[in-house]
């Protein structure tokens, strides 16, 4: 999974993430303006945007990224902000907030997000809260199906996704400049698709907010969720 996710950080920008996040983060903003915290760890921490926004905007924060690509977290530790290659499950410390920004719930399946939940749990203080969001079954369905191609002179990719049985596989084809010629790799990712209603029953936290998210258009993409410990 590790290198899928390195394949993917290198074309991140080329997929419109960076269209999306801001309309996303305005929500986790939003929340985290009226909580009184001074540890936030970011699960998925990604190349560290959201935790750069997060450090820029709370002075007074010790923040914390974690990811299992270790080019992502090159990327976010070279911005000035602390983070890991490592799994939730072996952090050993515990925080009053807790994310996971941009889909990375959807990046496990049933008994992985049963795990990861208790995990949270743990490492959140009590009255800690923890922060995500979700892709409603439109996103997956009618959204991100299909095949995607984008290049920028001197990378090319190719996008191949499916949806079936809740489940999301896409096929990543990068082809990078090297010289005159074009060094490929390839990689696959695999998401689910979960109900909020099978989310809150893995964990003894509470659902206290739930908002739908139209990033595209005006069908609800995404859940934005908080829970309280």
């Amino acid at each position: 999974m590790s290198n899928a996710l390195d394949l993917y950080s290198k074309v991140e920008d080329l997929l419109g993430v960076n269209d999306v996040t801001p309309k996303l983060y305005t929500h986790y903003f939003s929340t985290l303006k009226d909580l009184k915290f001074k540890r936030l760890l970011d699960v998925g921490c990604g190349a560290g945007s959201f935790l750069a926004q997060v450090q820029h905007n709370f002075l007074h924060l010790k923040v914390m990224g974690i990811d299992l690509s270790p080019r992502m977290v090159e990327q976010t530790q070279s911005k000035g902000i602390e983070a890991h290659c490592i799994e939730l499950c072996k952090v050993d410390s515990k925080f009053d907030v807790i994310t996971a920004v941009f889909d990375m719930v959807n990046y496990l399946d049933a008994k992985e997000l049963k795990r990861f939940m208790r995990c949270i749990e743990e490492r959140l203080e009590e009255g800690g809260t923890f922060l995500c969001d979700i892709n409603s079954l439109y996103a997956f369905k009618e959204i991100a199906v299909g095949s995607y191609i984008c290049d920028d002179n001197t990378r090319f990719v190719t996008v191949d996704s499916e949806f079936e049985d809740n489940e999301y596989y896409s096929e990543f084809t990068l082809f990078e400049k090297e010289g005159n010629l074009f060094k490929k790799s390839q990689g696959s990712i695999l998401q689910y698709y979960h109900r909020v209603d099978a989310l809150k029953k893995l964990t003894k936290m509470k659902l206290v907010s739930k908002a739908s998210i139209a990033v595209y258009g005006s069908e609800v993409e995404k859940f934005y969720l908080v829970f309280k410990k």
